[in-house]
């Protein structure tokens, strides 16, 4: 594996198995002081459930759900550092104390019936909030009931969306603070990782993007000065939580439109965020201007985090498109990345993790009332293997 810079990651070597190596994907590993029994993620996945903020039953039953399939690591959707910062009326929060307690409620949870760790993505939609949820409209504004937006600039998400006010230093300032109250909430809730949302076209994104971003302050123009208000932003997180927590970034690493984000600009601002503190890159790319159009396809992001990795010495987790345990195994085998991330896979099978590490030969236990479903499976996948003309293993 290659070394990583700083001491923020801890790069495990396979563990054993009754004498056997364990696959890569499935083998520990350790960001500061949290240690993941393996390095397999379920993505953060909005939602839109939520009334004021508040996470409830279903959010209860679908994380809850999702820890007990196996992956080391659950992240909560993007939750919301204001009212003003949500992308829909759906959106969770944690900007009060009733959404602090309700959160506590799922970590418990989660953490009481599976050897799972749960994270929280915190961000502000900036000028993609205020919209419907995603099943009546990708980034539609809302019948009525619109709330006022900002953004680094007054462009609109597209010719449907409203006006954005410009961002004053002052907004900054204080949309950063509330970053920090959020991860403080965070800390309170019992989470034990911060992913920050510095993709998909929201707040922060769109300071990073060219597209979006046509300041001519101290906030625009180079992308040194286009990078200040997220390091603004990770700055006062990494300051209002323990050493001991970590604290990651969601990065767009690509427009897809030319004139845009570039990879090389990603280079440079994962090795910003790693000085500043980050343990971590999630490297994705896209959603940051209505007009991108990515090449999708199985693994389409992996070079990103196998870049970054290799250029900017930082821990990364690769996303997009990994839907086979033979991806996961190869991605981390191979130096792109130290944790894979499923989404909409995991959507259709919350019990991605385990089924994968059946087919790697390496099953991780079941909980004891899912038993027989483990014994199911070892029956299932030497059948399948039997009879692919694959000896009995």
């Amino acid at each position: 594996m290659l070394p990583v810079a700083g001491n923020t990651a801890s790069v495990v070597q396979p563990a054993s198995r009754n004498g056997d190596t364990l696959p890569l994907c499935l083998s520990p590993f350790s960001l500061r002081g949290v240690a993941f029994a393996n390095r397999l993620v379920v993505s953060p996945m909005a939602q839109y459930m939520c009334t004021d903020g508040m996470p409830g039953d279903w959010h209860a039953t679908h994380l809850g759900m999702h820890a007990l399939g196996g992956a080391g690591l659950v992240v909560a959707e993007m939750t919301c550092v204001s009212p003003e910062a949500r992308i829909t009326p759906g959106c969770p929060g944690l900007w009060n104390d009733a959404q602090t307690a309700a959160w506590r409620r799922i970590t418990d949870a989660v953490h009481a019936h599976t050897p799972a760790r749960i994270g929280v993505q915190i961000g502000h939609a900036g000028r993609k909030g205020s919209t419907r949820p995603l099943w009546e409209g990708f980034s539609k504004p809302l019948a009525e009931g619109n709330w006022p937006i900002l953004a680094p600039s007054p462009i609109p998400w597209s010719e449907a969306n409203q006006v954005p006010r410009e961002a004053t230093a002052e907004d900054l300032a204080a949309i950063a603070a509330q970053h920090a109250a959020a991860a403080r909430r965070a800390l309170l809730a019992g989470f034990d990782l911060i992913e920050l949302h510095f993709a998909h076209g929201y707040l922060v994104s769109s300071f990073l993007s060219p597209l979006s971003n046509r300041r001519v302050d101290g906030f625009g123009g180079s992308l040194a000065n286009r990078l200040r208000f997220p390091l603004m932003v990770l700055r006062a997180v990494r300051a209002s939580v323990p050493d001991a927590m970590p604290v990651t970034a969601r990065l767009s690493c690509s427009d897809w439109i030319e004139g845009g984000f570039t990879p090389d600009d990603a280079v440079q601002v994962a090795i910003a965020l790693r000085d500043a503190g980050c343990d971590l890159i999630v490297a994705s790319s896209g959603q940051t201007d209505p007009q991108s159009r990515p090449t999708a396809g199985a693994m389409w992001q992996v070079p990103f985090a196998g870049r970054i990795r290799a250029e900017a010495a930082v821990a990364t987790m690769a996303v997009g498109g990994v839907t086979e345990p033979s991806h996961a195994e190869g991605i981390v085998a191979e130096d792109a990345a130290d944790m894979v991330a499923v989404g909409r896979a995991a959507l259709y099978d919350p019990w991605w993790a385990r089924h994968w590490s059946h087919a790697l030969g390496a099953p991780l236990p079941w909980p004891l009332p899912y038993a027989y479903g483990g014994h199911f499976a070892r029956r299932h996948v030497l059948v399948h293997r039997h009879a692919e003309g694959r000896p009995r293993s």
